[in-house]
């Protein structure tokens, strides 16, 4: 679904210019000021020219599309065209943002000097309505322009752009994730490489490099750069002829063959390779791999045209990963979720939630809690419960906050700090968490749009928690949640069970919340008729059950399974069967009773089997509360 930004629909407008007999002139982003700067010009008097008063005979594209067409202009959007130079090199991306491109083109009866470009933005792909007034000086584009001075592709993405954002100012430094994501709806993954194991590890950074050729050879879209610690050293070209604080594309990824002649056929020797297209079009890299280095006489002439390795200075090179991973400081990785059902690749089932940190005087409405270290205000924050089916399961987070569109300072466009925690809890909770959990994992807490998470969680029911790092800081959040089996994803709204007539009158309201944590079982016996034991275990409530996965062929079975009750009889016991999995039928093990009035229990207990003999022990923590909101 792509829905018109701003309410403007791209062919009404070009419709009502065509019957009008002029060319579109866009109010909402007015070839003014207005449309360059915050506040105030800064770079003198800019004229606005359409295409074709700059040149005979403008296209979008010339000879297709490719990383080679851009060149930063004046301003601090490297990471903007590093993005564009990436999604160059896929054609089923760049067409999604530049639709109809066929049709987008000058000197035919169709042409109101109207054109149109799609973004995806917190979870919707919006339809960008521009018109080709670009911003020149001199008679020359001033912003992103392409080497043949008549494409505009360029120029025009880079406009559209710029009105999502608020301005061109708004580009002046930014993030290249954030653009990556914008132009697939994929979700970005930032790497620090000054702090990965791969950079010392060799095991470690061969994974990396195979994640890293996995995504690329996916679809994905990847950037790297060097950080900078002050502004001094922003965009200072090192020796090497690597620019610091500078987004650079990185437009393949593969494994290269050594060796030249018949030995080629035969030799196994293979070096990880990338190669990195810088979006000033030049400065490149200067030491190994780099054009015209020895190092090339190790490969043959077929192998180097198939890379496509051009001997000049146009800023893209090749780099060893190694020297990668050693000469830049961040890598970003956007991937291409594949949620398609036939697919020769793995198949993601997405869960995507719009939500909101809201302040609010009553603690138990208030949804803007801050991060942990506000221990009073934490859990007052939306909670998301979701579940992993399997035994493990790799698991994709991503949190967005919504863009502030910056209108007259460049502080109203600041992002907030966000992050998330995710807490295991329950296996069967249905209301919100009062006390904090096992905390599994969490992710950095950090000031920019998105954050990401990759991690694997074992079967379970788990609880996150999106938060910005203050509290009482208000904003608008996406959540994304990729699982391989559908992980049934809620928010959990109500605190406590709700009081209805029927339960005053009838069956009753719960006076007391247990939660039992049953960790492990040891000493069980055999599992009955096939002589194997395959326990699981269930935990029992006035009439409610929670059961264990099953575990394959051992008597000291690690359960670390968690249940809660609401109890409105707390002098009935709670009652523990453990059970071996057989293929006819299964085969009660052990059992026992508690009962918990008498206090909260921390203890290993004797089981015992049909013939009340001991049946191995279980190791279980009970806990209890008459304030339903306390666990």
């Amino acid at each position: 679904m792509v829905v018109p930004f701003d309410g403007q629909s791209f062919a009404a407008l070009r419709m009502k210019a065509l019957q009008k007999g002029h060319l579109f002139k866009d109010p909402r982003f007015p070839a003014s000021d207005k449309s360059l700067f915050y506040k105030e010009n800064r770079i003198g008097e800019v004229a606005w020219k359409r295409p074709q008063d700059l040149c005979d005979n403008p296209r979008l594209f010339v000879d297709g599309i490719s990383a080679h067409d851009l060149n930063q202009g004046k301003l601090g959007n490297c990471w903007f065209v590093a993005a564009c130079s990436s999604l160059a090199s896929q054609e089923s991306l760049w067409q999604k943002v530049i639709p109809d491109h066929k049709n987008q083109v000058w000197h035919t009866i169709s042409y109101a000097g109207i054109f149109h470009f799609r973004f995806w933005r917190f979870g919707t792909w919006v339809d960008v309505v521009i018109d080709d007034r670009l911003p020149t000086m001199n008679g020359k584009l001033i912003y992103c322009h392409s080497n043949d001075a008549s494409e505009f592709w360029s120029a025009l993405v880079e406009k559209a752009y710029a009105k999502l954002c608020g301005c061109y100012e708004a580009l002046d430094g930014g993030n290249t994730a954030d653009a990556l994501t914008d132009f697939t709806g994929g979700v970005s993954e930032m790497i620090d490489l000054a702090e990965n194991p791969a950079k010392a590890d060799v095991e470690k950074r061969k994974e990396l490099f195979e994640r890293v050729l996995k995504v690329h050879g996916r679809g994905g879209l990847i950037s790297c750069s060097i950080k900078v610690t002050n502004s001094s050293n922003m965009e200072v070209k090192l020796p090497n002829g690597l620019v610091k604080g500078h987004a650079y594309a990185v437009t393949d990824v593969r494994k290269v063959k050594l060796g030249r002649g018949l030995m080629a056929k035969f030799k196994s020797d293979k070096v990880n390779m990338v190669r990195i297209r810088n979006p000033w079009g030049q400065s490149e890299w200067t030491g190994a791999w780099s054009d015209s280095s020895d190092e090339w006489k190790q490969v043959s002439k077929s192998e180097r045209d198939a890379m496509g390795v051009v001997v000049q200075d146009d800023g893209e090179f090749w780099m060893n990963f190694d020297d990668m991973i050693t000469n830049f400081t961040d890598l970003i990785m956007c991937r291409l979720i594949n949620t398609s059902h036939v697919s020769i690749y793995k198949t993601w089932v997405e869960v995507l939630v719009h939500g909101a940190w809201r302040r609010h005087s009553n603690p138990m409405r208030n949804r803007a809690g801050g991060c942990a270290n506000n221990k009073e205000t934490f859990l007052q924050n939306p909670q998301y419960m979701f579940k992993v089916k399997k035994s493990v399961d790799e698991v994709l987070i991503s949190l967005q906050q919504k863009d502030r569109i910056a209108t007259e300072t460049e502080e109203q466009k600041k992002n907030l700090p966000i992050g998330f925690d995710i807490f295991r809890v329950e296996l069967n909770r249905k209301y919100r968490m009062h006390s904090p959990q096992e905390k599994i994992c969490g992710s950095a807490y950090v000031n920019s749009r998105s954050v990401f998470l990759r991690t694997e969680l074992k079967h379970g029911r788990y609880v996150i928690i999106p938060t910005t790092y203050d509290p009482d800081v208000e904003g608008d959040f996406l959540l994304r949640i990729f699982t391989d089996v559908a992980c049934r994803c809620k928010e959990l709204i109500v605190d406590v069970p709700r009081r209805t007539c029927w339960s005053c009158l009838c069956s009753g309201y719960p006076s007391l919340i247990t939660q039992v944590h049953v960790l492990k079982a040891e000493g069980l016996a055999e599992g009955g008729s096939d002589s194997s034991c395959n326990p699981y275990m269930i935990i029992k409530c006035e009439g409610v059950q929670v059961r264990s996965i099953f575990h394959q062929r051992t008597r000291s079975p690690v359960f670390d399974t968690k249940a809660i009750f609401y109890r409105k009889k707390p002098t009935q016991p709670i009652s523990i069967e453990v059970y071996s999995h057989n293929m006819l039928r299964d085969t009660l093990l052990g059992q026992l009773s508690m009962c918990t009035q008498s206090g909260d229990i921390d203890d290993t207990l004797q089981l015992k089997n049909k013939s009340d003999a001991d049946a191995g022990t279980i190791t279980v923590t009970v806990v209890s509360s008459a304030m339903l909101s306390g666990i």
